[in-house]
């Protein structure tokens, strides 16, 4: 209990913590030989039900709920699936300087992500933003990111391939599994929800666990693969360094643009908040199962690290940020 109350001061996320302590088990006993042949097809039936549980949960009304808002979507979609590919390319002139190949492809990865759901709904309520607008707008980038992030993805590695000399992506292979492992599994989640939908209401504490059980195992497998090819002997403290340092310049010029983007447009202060929260956002449910579908097993490893450490800071940044809008609009109510 008071682990927790520590961790809360201090912003940081316990599944966080939960996630890190999977990556020091993977690099002292990762799994190997026969293990790891079942410890895959475990991992492949999780990322399925993962993303099963992610349409049955997608509610066609909270998507229609807000909709109507266009504006506010459309700058939320550009900050997320233009404004951050276009900064992730942008990175390219820091590499070999301040990062690997490797690790930029990382950073190209998370800038193809969707957003998040929960907490992007979640502090746009703490901050007092248009919580509707929130739940249509992340609800649909989940929805988008299935589709359009495997894309993204593809198109931003086959760019850098080509530009180093290299071409190891299978882009149809990629877009083929995709489809089996995730796709698939989502459409019939989200077919399914009409029978479903008051079991997965009533079970959320269960569907959460689901939720992270399945990225925690995939975590695991891949940080077991990456330690197995020697991952720690080519990421050391000064490149944790720079992907913490990169992580935080690239959030920090994402939120600024959307401030100015919603102040520029003239959208009210409770549409900057969910323009904000949801455009800044990058969903570490989504990066982790997908990143294991579309890249080869000893990279996977590598290219979730700047995933995970941007997701921490984001969660830091924005809570900080919340306080300080919901401050701000009480003060504005008072003085009205």
């Amino acid at each position: 209990m008071q682990r927790m109350n520590v961790l809360q001061k201090l912003k940081v996320d316990s599944f966080l913590v939960i996630l890190i302590s999977v990556v020091v088990v993977a690099s002292f006993f990762p799994c190997e030989g026969e293990a790891k042949k079942w410890f895959q097809y475990l991992t492949t039936a999780a990322i399925a039900l993962l993303f099963f549980m992610h349409g049955a949960k997608l509610s066609r009304n909270a998507i229609l709920a807000g909709i109507g808002h266009w504006r506010l979507h459309l700058v939320i979609f550009i900050s997320t699936f233009v404004l951050f590919p276009v900064l992730g390319m942008g990175l390219h002139f820091i590499v070999p300087e301040w990062m690997s190949p490797t690790v930029y492809m990382g950073f190209l990865y998370l800038c193809a992500l969707p957003a998040t759901v929960q907490s992007a709904i979640a502090f746009t309520s703490v901050a007092g933003g248009n919580v509707a607008a929130a739940i249509c707008s992340a609800s649909a980038s989940s929805l988008l990111g299935v589709f359009l992030s495997p894309l993204l993805v593809s198109f931003l590695i086959q760019g850098i391939e080509s530009i180093e000399g290299e071409a190891n992506t299978d882009i149809w292979k990629a877009i083929k599994d995709i489809i089996l492992q995730l796709m698939v599994p989502f459409v019939i989640g989200h077919l399914s929800r009409p029978l479903i939908a008051g079991w997965v209401e009533k079970h959320k504490k269960l569907v959460n666990m689901t939720d992270r059980s399945s990225i925690l195992l995939v975590v695991y497998v891949a940080f077991s693969e990456a330690v197995v090819e020697g991952i720690w002997h080519k990421i050391d403290v000064y490149s944790l360094v720079m992907i913490g340092i990169v992580c935080c310049l690239l959030l920090a010029i994402v939120l600024a643009i959307n401030v100015c983007n919603a102040r520029l447009f003239k959208f009210s202060k409770e549409d900057e908040i969910t323009i904000v929260f949801c455009g800044s956002k990058k969903s570490l449910a989504n990066g982790v199962p997908m990143a294991n579908v579309l890249f080869p097993a000893p990279m996977v490893g590598i290219m979730l690290l700047p995933l995970m450490i941007f997701h921490q800071i984001q969660l830091m940044v924005c809570a900080v940020l919340a306080q300080r809008y919901a401050r701000s609009l009480k003060s504005r109510n008072k003085s009205d």
